[in-house]
């Protein structure tokens, strides 16, 4: 079974330097126990290895970018031979020197074409690995250019300090919620300009506006979800991670990653050819990211079927859609049951909060 995705795109560079999807409510979904076997899409490898914290046999992560897989690597790298704050500081959560240093002593645990890949972007890493994807710079552009003509930094920094829910409420109504803000949120969210940010081809299924959605779930992020609290947010503003962290990130899971690291495995495929490969009753659970907004129905439906095969009974799928409504159809009512009521609950403390739903089903037979 062919990757639909794969010939539409480019995958010769990073799209994503950082994983934009909230790996607590992840980590929830799945219920990753002692001994299972999970799958991940890699992207930048964050998830992958948040998964690694819960203890499973063994974790998968595949991606169609070798860009993307050399990010992961040089994480895994990270992970292995530098100090907490030193990682933190690689990545560019925190200001620091010497990054070419770190990565340097990173460099000999990486493979031939990833020390390569790495050497030709020393730009990236001394601002700091964590900026190098397209979508990063897509909201630099938005930090730099866009925002200071919305707001002052005093005022970022105000809504990044977060408050009561009634403070944040009031604070977005009285100081945030300008006609600057939604006519200027409208134009560079909108699907041409997005395109600077995420190849136009994921575009191709998706209806309606996009810069309505995402201005409504920023709108819920900002006053319902504490600000203080939520990595992507103060990333997207700022630049840095200030009060928070992202779960890969936290002090409290850097050891248990650390020592889970040779549970973790990655390939250059399809997610389609490595179920062809694996067989039959082999994986617990499914991160999926949010790569079904990229199918077509009947793409999609073909692969839920390929996942159902490979996978176990109770075992888990976890996905995002962002822009485009996906779940399992109710041909599969016999197949994959969802869990509404959890995924639901979850989505509600998304703080990766672009996104339209999270979706989690699980196997039935």
């Amino acid at each position: 079974m062919d990757s639909e995705i794969a010939a539409r795109a480019d995958f010769s560079q990073i799209r994503y330097a950082q994983v934009w999807e909230d790996a607590d409510i992840l980590l929830q979904a799945l219920d990753i126990q002692p001994g299972q076997v999970c799958l991940s899409i890699a992207s930048a490898g964050d998830n992958a290895l948040a998964m690694l914290s819960r203890s499973p046999e063994r974790v998968i992560a595949l991606d169609l970018s070798p860009a993307q897989l050399a990010c992961l690597e040089l994480r895994v790298a990270a992970y292995r031979e530098l100090s907490y704050d030193e990682l933190l500081i690689l990545v560019g959560s925190k200001s620091g020197k010497d990054r070419e240093a770190l990565y340097q002593r990173c460099r000999s645990q990486l493979s031939a074409d990833v020390q390569q890949f790495w050497d030709r972007n020393s730009t990236a890493i001394c601002r700091g690995i964590g900026g190098a994807g397209r979508f990063e710079r897509y909201f630099e552009i938005f930090r730099r250019y866009i925002l200071p003509l919305i707001h002052s930094r005093k005022q970022v920094n105000r809504l990044l300090k977060g408050g009561t829910l009634e403070q944040r409420q009031t604070f977005y109504q009285q100081e945030w919620d300008t006609w600057r803000w939604r006519l200027l949120f409208h134009l560079f969210f909108s699907r041409s300009v997005m395109g600077l940010g995420r190849d136009p081809s994921f575009f191709k299924y998706v209806e309606g506006s996009v810069g309505d959605r995402i201005l409504q779930r920023t709108h819920y992020a900002l006053t319902a979800l504490n600000p203080a609290e939520n990595p992507y947010l103060q990333w997207i503003l700022t630049g840095q991670h200030l009060t928070a962290l992202p779960y890969a990130l936290r002090p409290e899971n850097f050891d248990a990653i650390r020592r889970n690291l040779d549970r973790l495995e990655w390939h250059c495929t399809s997610l389609e050819n490595f179920l062809d490969a694996v067989g039959e009753n082999a994986i617990d659970h499914y991160n999926l990211s949010d790569i079904f907004e990229y199918l077509s129905p009947d793409h999609y439906h073909q692969l839920l079927q390929r996942l159902i095969k490979a996978g176990r009974p109770s075992g888990r799928l976890a996905y995002w859609n962002m822009l485009v409504p996906r779940s399992r159809p109710a041909t599969m009512a016999n197949q994959l049951q969802p869990l509404t009521k959890l995924a639901h609950s979850l989505h509600a403390q998304d703080k990766a909060f672009f996104y339209s739903s999270f979706i989690v089903e699980e196997i039935t037979q």
